[in-house]
């Protein structure tokens, strides 16, 4: 499938997605979030659901959290537009609760389209929601930074799966914070290994696939001919990562995504 397919087919997603009554969480919204990006990434963000910034403008992750996650694609030189970000729910919970397990299941086939659509290299979930769907039963405090082949039902046919904390936790928590940063960091070395294990045309153990986190560089750019670096993002490789982020203080929870961690 070439790029404007793609395209085609997330936009085609998308207006199923606004006009959805699937669950009760349309009643209460004021936007749909599909998701955006490039369609012809090969790195797909999945969070968990919209917060009141992204239910009111119709996008992911532009609140703090949104900013946060920004800043964790800049440490590597990426920008938010080189990857595709999307939610395990695209409707947000009142009061950014926890979406029920029937909300999730009624989105999950447009999760699933749209992971078959762009067929990622690497996964990154973000929450343990968002973890819950590729890693059942795992603990996001044992399992973050780790990284696991996905299970083709997912719809990630050919992925490893990157586990994290979910930006808004990072705000509240400075270890998490650092854990965050850390963790982000064995994004391209993920990215590599998935390159070759689809090369060879055959899966790769996750112990490999962990161990491939710390044996190559930090240099893979999610898509090429894309560039490692960009002036719009520049990696700030001198400070510490406490220092590259927003305080929390006076952190209001209503403008972030759903913290769920």
């Amino acid at each position: 499938m070439i790029d404007a397919e793609r395209r085609t087919a997330l936009e085609l997603i998308a207006a199923e997605v606004r006009d959805c009554t699937r669950c009760r969480l349309h009643e209460t919204r004021r936007k749909a979030v599909p998701g955006e990006g490039d369609p012809d990434t090969e790195v797909v963000f999945v969070g968990e659901g919209p917060g009141q910034n992204e239910d009111r403008e119709g996008r992911p992750f532009i609140g703090r959290a949104g900013d946060l996650l920004v800043k964790l694609l800049g440490s590597l030189g990426w920008r938010r537009s080189d990857v595709f970000i999307t939610n395990v729910v695209k409707c947000r919970p009142p009061d950014n609760r926890d979406p029920m397990p029937d909300e999730i299941a009624a989105c999950s086939a447009y999760l699933t389209r749209q992971l078959e659509i762009l067929d990622p290299a690497v996964v990154v979930t973000l929450g343990r929601f968002s973890m819950a769907r590729f890693l059942p039963g795992a603990k996001i405090s044992q399992v973050h930074g780790t990284i696991r082949p996905a299970d083709p039902e997912t719809g990630a046919r050919n992925a490893l799966v990157l586990a994290m904390y979910h930006p808004a936790a990072a705000l509240r928590t400075a270890a998490i914070e650092r854990e965050s940063f850390d963790d982000i960091a064995g994004l391209p070395g993920a990215l590599i290994a998935s390159r070759k294990r689809r090369d060879d045309g055959a899966g790769a153990s996750s112990s490999e696939a962990a161990l491939a986190r710390d044996s190559v560089p930090a240099t893979a750019a999610p898509s090429a001919p894309l560039p490692v670096a960009s002036a719009d993002a520049p990696a700030d490789t001198t400070a510490p990562p406490s220092a590259m982020l927003p305080s929390s203080t006076g952190e209001s929870s209503d403008t972030d995504q759903l913290t769920l961690f």
